[in-house]
């Protein structure tokens, strides 16, 4: 009998043994996924499906001349293209084909965050295969002293990809302690097709 109960306390602590070994490796992880949160700013994930953004600030889409009804920009939540399983995404719709000059886009008011202990802005984009897609166009960083910084983005398909920009290679933004907005900006001279849809989910500095 001695033995029998010998052998159950064994068993007995070597399962306690191997709990306490995967409560300690969950906080692990907890600590190992907090610390990757300290690392990361969000701006915006959409998944509210309403403004203001994570950052606190609003958006829209913008047009160059909103009395020239042959260039427009329209901006909504769309809940069936989403990277992730739920939630939303950020859908533009831009029509720079137009006989006079043409450009318009998406803005995102950054609400003076401070983007200076950061080194890379990150961006999810997607073009839609039915409604088609320019794969180049402006993105836009500006800050509350009034320095904007612009990168072309290219190589957009019509998959999800995760671009990872440097922000020193926003030309023009040298400071990036107080940041003032996000912008998007689709050109006529830049946009093939001139006529098309974009999404975009997911955006943060890291």
């Amino acid at each position: 009998m001695r033995k029998v109960i010998g052998l159950a306390a064994v068993v007995g602590a070597a399962l306690l043994l191997v709990q306490g070994c995967a409560k300690e490796a969950v906080d692990v992880q907890e600590e190992v996924r907090e610390d990757e949160m300290e690392d990361v700013l969000w701006i915006a994930d959409f998944d509210a499906g309403m403004m203001p953004h994570l950052i606190g600030g609003e958006s829209g889409a913008w047009d160059r001349d909103p009395d020239d009804e042959t260039q427009t920009a329209e901006a909504d939540f769309d809940s069936n293209v989403r990277v992730g399983d739920e939630g939303f995404s950020m859908r533009i719709d831009y029509d720079v084909d137009s006989p006079n000059p043409a450009f318009n886009g998406y803005w995102m008011q950054l609400e003076g965050a401070d983007f200076s202990e950061y080194s890379t802005f990150v961006i999810s984009i997607k073009g839609d295969a039915e409604e088609g897609f320019t794969e180049r166009f402006k993105l836009e960083m500006k800050n509350t002293e009034g320095q904007t910084g612009t990168y072309m983005v290219s190589g957009v398909t019509d998959e999800w990809q995760e671009f990872e920009i440097p922000l020193d290679r926003f030309r023009g933004l040298r400071d990036t302690s107080s940041m003032a907005e996000f912008v998007i900006v689709f050109e006529d001279t830049v946009a093939n097709p001139k006529e098309g849809r974009i999404y975009i989910d997911n955006l943060y500095v890291k």
